[in-house]
C-alpha cells in the first residue's frame, strides 16, 4: 500500500469517527431534554 492510499484511509477513518462524536454528543444532548421533561412533568404531578 502506497503512502498516499495510508493517508487517504486514514482521513476516511478520522471523518467517520468525527461523525460518530458528533452523533454521540447530539443523542447525549437529546437524553438530557428528554430527562430534564421528565422531571418537570414529575414535579408539577407531585
Amino acid at each position: 500500500m502506497k503512502n498516499t492510499e495510508k493517508i487517504a484511509n486514514a482521513k476516511k477513518r478520522i471523518d467517520e469517527l468525527e461523525r460518530l462524536i458528533k452523533y454521540w454528543n447530539d443523542a447525549e444532548c437529546n437524553e438530557a431534554k428528554i430527562i430534564n421533561l421528565a422531571m418537570k412533568i414529575e414535579n408539577k404531578i407531585a
